[in-house]
């Protein structure tokens, strides 16, 4: 640690370097299982180093992960596979790091980063999408457990999942926001059934969950009773950063395929389609650089409502960027190289043809908060123009019309 890092007591880009090889050289990327390497990056303080010791973090800058990130990478090792844990990783741990008693914080978060645990999310319901508020689903107390009977929809990787994050109503007799709690759902209770929802692309990445007489101890609480819409906006909030700000080199993401198009066939361009691709490459360059600038925001805080704006923008921009290149490839762009029906453990953007890109990023405007929800967002709480009016906030959620 430098001298000025060991008088505050503060953790530095050196000392971050310094306990990375440390790391290295105790566990050698050649001779280390994948799992075990994780788990001892996780005990080291060097999985997400802004979160506490003991926790996978040092209480470091959030800023300064990217120190560990690149050491890492330059060595080989492996990393947790985090599109395949997004949920976890992006939803669910900042919010039991935010609500969660010690003992869920230690139980839950290493395997949740490891990766040895899928994570996936119980929220929206066929009555409750966009009105995520009025959700019907009912947790009754029984001693000290819960008793869930409901439905949620469009739950990705619920066929995966060991564990998923989930509001359920617990006072029926409160107004809407107001009745709400917020639970850990054990993906293996037998009042669990998952069924595929298939899309447009012919896979099923998604799925409906039923939940009859499913049993939760109150131990698997986050937040207190009642505060699960609190609780609920981490989550939200979250998630709209980890969708529309990765981080992304330039040309990364959908303008990657379209611009590599565009250079290896001359024989397809048209003046109109160059003008258009130019506009959309610039559009994609500032929203890589607008993400980039709200993750440094990140590091003074929580994520505000500017991340719903990030997400606007991605759902666009891969609409259009999608829609051009389908269009730049003529009939080639009609085809479709599998109809498949499976149940994939991500979603591969890049990895694809462009007819999957164009079909796929439908769902952009949808998942993760419509774009017609978080326009809202932006115009209240990010420009504080007047909030529309809303004749149902203070109504019992059980008088509510159906």
């Amino acid at each position: 640690m430098t001298d000025a890092a060991s008088r505050s007591g503060a953790i530095d880009a050196a000392e971050l370097r310094r306990r990375t090889q440390e790391l290295l050289a105790a566990h050698p990327v050649a001779g280390t299982d994948r799992v075990d390497f994780l788990k001892a990056r996780f005990d080291a303080g060097l999985a997400w180093v802004h979160y506490p010791q003991g926790l996978g973090g040092l209480g470091a800058p959030r800023s300064l992960q990217a120190v560990v990130d690149v050491e890492l990478e330059a060595a080989g090792a492996p990393d947790n596979d985090p599109r395949r844990i997004g949920i976890g990783l992006g939803m669910a741990a900042p919010t039991i790091l935010g609500f969660g008693t010690e003992e869920q914080k230690s139980r839950f978060l290493r395997p949740l980063w490891v990766g040895e645990e899928v994570w996936c999310q119980l929220f929206s319901e066929p009555g409750a999408g966009s009105d995520l508020a009025a959700l019907g689903t009912r947790a009754v107390r029984d001693g000290d457990e819960w008793v869930v009977n409901g439905q949620k929809v469009w739950t990705s990787s619920a066929h995966l999942a060991r564990w998923a994050i989930l509001i359920a109503r617990t006072d029926p007799d409160a107004p809407k926001h107001r009745g709400i709690t917020y639970f850990i759902c054990d993906m293996t209770d037998p009042g669990v059934e998952v069924r595929p929802l298939r899309q447009i692309t012919g896979e099923a990445e998604f799925n409906e969950v039923f939940l009859t007489d499913v049993r939760i101890p109150d131990a698997h609480r986050l937040g207190e009773i009642g505060d699960g819409w609190r609780v609920a906006q981490t989550t939200l909030m979250n998630e709209r950063v980890s969708i529309g700000g990765m981080r992304i080199p330039r040309e990364g993401g959908m303008i990657g395929p379209v611009s590599k198009t565009w250079r290896e066939r001359p024989d397809l361009r048209t003046h109109d389609l160059h003008q258009r691709l130019l506009t959309l490459w610039v559009e994609a360059e500032v929203a890589r650089l607008t993400g980039e600038r709200l993750r440094q925001q990140l590091v003074a805080g929580q994520p505000g409502p500017e991340g719903s704006g990030m997400k606007l923008a991605f759902a666009r921009l891969n609409q259009e960027i999608s829609g051009l290149e389908v269009e730049l490839l003529g009939e080639e762009g009609l085809l479709y190289e599998d109809w498949t029906m499976r149940r994939p453990e991500l979603v591969d953007f890049t990895g694809r043809d462009a007819g999957y890109r164009y079909l796929r990023s439908k769902g952009n405007s949808i998942e993760g908060g419509t774009s017609e929800v978080l326009l809202n967002i932006v115009a209240e709480r990010v420009l504080g123009l007047p909030s529309e009016p809303r004749t149902d906030k203070d109504v019992a959620w059980k008088d509510l019309a159906r």
